[in-house]
């Protein structure tokens, strides 16, 4: 067969069929990747700009643009909450990047993270109808030190045309604080997805997959393996929903924290991690084979795998173990491999796999609903508030071992979680408009659909030309060549 369809829905199936079992994943992330590369060339990125009003004469420019719209600017100049009524602010979210931590690459220099950032705006629109500019800035000095106070500046003068933030792909300890600063600053969003987002939806999936492991979040024995901005952000919600904090035990690369880490006391850069070691692991237990043991819970976000987590680690876990590596773009270990080691549930970052954690489930939803409601920053109730939410959609839906969270094509989860967190902006009383729970669900939900109806319409019209198939051809001919048995 060894032929994939130009919509790829055939993927799994054809590396199945080429690859030798040992050899799929490396495969498929080969190809992913290759293809990704060549199919952005083809296409010389992936977002551009369209007109949402429309032009039936020559003289509409003069509506749209001068004279008529001197009269938008002086109604927006006496008061500047119109334009969330008369621009896109309110539908607006900048992306935000130094491109110092893009994926698992690390610094990518200062232009590296533009496919990631336009990768985030596309997701934005498609997944929730939230328009997004992607930004990578240049905030580092003469010695090419990114300064956290730049990124700061930047945000703050980005203000007056966004109506929300995404921060991404900013290294420690900037990425902590500038979010800290501008969350208590700016009177719009301010949201860190790989930090919030990555927590928000790795809380969801944690919720079902203690359900179905009929354990207590208060009860458990849970291990963080990576103490970056996302398990550190983590360890903050799961402590918020119940998780007790000593038996709790993170890891960073020079082993386990707790209250004897002196070294993260004297280190500012690391006071994130130190406040987490002050309150967790009392017993200093150290070596992750020694942590694991007996541990009902396993949360890896470090270093790329698949011989990160070995499974030998986790054999020694307790019955019915929960095991989470989201590492982009290789998990610490395969599901596969720990399930076969014992795990009950067992979970990634890909899509490729079944239970995917990705933040790419949250943001969405998340920025439409604070958009919606003109929400002046994104609590961590509302954060926590989207978990529950994308974990009871799936709840209703059926979970089991093998979907424990919705799915990114599910279409409505994304209003679903935007009504929950809109309703939760309203509480916290950061909401500069009051919509019934309904009421936003409909409203998002009629506008996806339209976005979506947007982008199959210029796509069966032409005007989004499709794939090259003799470059999908060919990508999956050099993968057969590279991994083939």
């Amino acid at each position: 067969m060894n032929e994939l369809n130009a919509n790829l829905s055939n993927l799994a199936e054809v590396f199945s069929e080429l690859f030798a079992p040992e050899n799929q994943s490396a495969a498929q992330t080969y190809f992913l990747k290759e293809l990704s590369l060549k199919m952005h060339s083809f296409y010389q990125g992936k977002m551009q700009t369209l007109p949402k009003a429309g032009i039936w004469g020559f003289n509409w420019f003069n509506v749209w643009y001068t004279p008529g719209v001197s009269s938008v600017s002086t109604t927006i100049r006496d008061n500047p909450l119109k334009s969330y009524e008369l621009s896109n602010r309110g539908n607006l979210v900048a992306v935000v990047s130094d491109s110092t931590r893009v994926l698992g690459d690390g610094d990518c220099g200062i232009y590296g993270g533009l496919g990631v950032m336009e990768g985030k705006a596309m997701l934005m629109k498609y997944l929730g109808a939230c328009d997004a500019i992607s930004l990578c800035i240049d905030s580092r000095n003469e010695e090419g030190k990114p300064q956290a106070q730049k990124i700061i500046d930047f945000v703050k003068m980005l203000q007056p045309s966004v109506g929300a933030v995404n921060l991404e792909d900013i290294s420690q300890p900037n990425c902590y604080l500038v979010l800290d600063e501008l969350r208590q600053s700016c009177s719009i969003p301010v949201w860190h997805d790989d930090a919030q987002g990555t927590a928000c939806v790795t809380l969801a999936g944690l919720l079902n997959a203690l359900k179905l492991a009929d354990k207590d979040i208060k009860k458990i024995k849970c291990v963080l393996f990576g103490a970056g901005a996302s398990n550190t952000t983590i360890a903050s919600f799961l402590m918020q929903s119940g998780l007790n904090p000593e038996k709790l035990i993170m890891f960073n690369s020079k082993g386990s924290l707790h209250p004897k880490r002196y070294d993260l006391r004297d280190n500012p850069a690391k006071f994130k991690q130190w406040k987490i070691a002050q309150i967790s692991n009392p017993d200093c237990q150290d070596g992750i084979e020694n942590a694991l043991t007996d541990a009902d819970v396993l949360i890896a976000l470090s270093t790329p795998g698949p011989d990160t987590i070995k499974p030998q680690w986790i054999s020694k876990m307790a019955k019915k173990a929960i095991v989470f590596t989201c590492a982009n773009p290789v998990p610490e270990i395969y599901p596969y491999d720990a399930k076969q080691a014992g795990a009950f549930i067992a979970a990634t970052g890909r899509g490729d796999f079944p239970n995917q954690i990705n933040n790419s489930l949250g943001f969405p939803g998340i920025l439409k609903g604070a958009l919606t409601v003109q929400a002046s920053k994104i609590t961590d109730n509302m954060a926590i508030k989207a978990a529950h939410s994308l974990a009871n959609f799936a709840e209703k839906k059926g979970i089991n071992p093998e979907y424990i969270i919705p799915q990114m094509d599910e279409e409505d989860v994304f209003a679903y979680v935007s009504a929950d967190v809109a309703t939760q902006a309203i509480i916290d009383n950061v909401a500069r408009k009051e919509l019934s729970w309904n009421e936003v669900f409909n409203i998002v939900q009629r506008e996806i659909r339209e976005t979506r109806s947007l982008c199959l319409e210029m796509m069966n019209s032409g005007y989004l030309k499709p794939p090259d198939k003799a470059i999908i051809d060919g990508t999956l001919q050099e993968t057969i060549m590279r991994f083939g048995n």
